[in-house]
């Protein structure tokens, strides 16, 4: 038995549902239609490119958190599910997962997407361990910060290690499956790194490490 851990965005899901629930937003006039998509295509294309500012972008896409309440932000996701997520949904990456489970591994995923968009669908994937960027949250309402560090880049990895550390959890024998060059510092770290849908730098250094390539769409 080992640890089976699956990026979100591009790797499970055929699309990426940080974006997606901005495109969204935009679409129910939630947000300000002209500013808020150029703002959430640009930080999209940065992340691409690995040239996102993590904390600038938190800060944009947390505001609509705070700016609305969590009954009606779960209205919204609800909805949200049905017309982005399920669509995108991929049957070849939800059999990965069942396998794994079969084996007797513990499945998770691990993501830089916030914990309120990405929770739901990782438990449409059979997933209940979730890693993912914590909003902050008082009184029952989300402030719009960030809680700790984003799990992101090297944050999925030390995010992990305090995981694990407090799950009586190891990473020997750890899978990874991921499609962002992003998350290098993780792939580099497991026993087994899996690219799946890898961008154009990440598939370039898995072919030097001879890491296994796969493609679920």
């Amino acid at each position: 038995m080992a640890l089976a851990l699956f990026d979100l965005d591009k790797t499970l899901l055929a699309g990426d549902s940080d974006f997606l629930w901005g495109e969204f937003l935009s679409e129910i006039g939630a947000v300000d239609v002209d500013t808020y998509q150029v703002q959430n295509q640009k930080f999209f294309d940065d992340y691409a490119c690995g040239e996102l500012d993590i904390i600038e972008y938190l800060e944009f896409c947390l505001s609509t958190l705070a700016n609305n309440s969590v009954k009606q932000l779960n209205k919204w996701h609800q909805q949200f599910m049905v017309e982005k997520i399920q669509p995108i949904f991929l049957e070849k990456a939800k059999k990965v997962v069942d396998a794994h489970k079969k084996n007797g591994d513990r499945v998770v995923v691990i993501t830089a997407t916030n914990s309120f968009v990405t929770r739901p669908i990782a438990q449409i994937y059979g997933i209940d361990d979730l890693l993912a960027t914590e909003p902050e949250v008082i009184a029952g309402e989300f402030t719009g910060k960030v809680l700790g560090e984003p799990c992101f880049q090297i944050g999925k990895v030390h995010k992990l290690q305090q995981w694990c550390e407090e799950n009586n959890e190891t990473l020997e024998g750890a899978y990874f499956y991921s499609d962002s060059y992003n998350d290098l510092p993780l792939l580099e770290l497991v026993d087994n790194p899996v690219v799946v849908h890898g961008d154009e730098k990440l598939l370039a250094i898995a072919k030097q490490k001879n890491w296994q390539c796969m493609d679920w769409t």
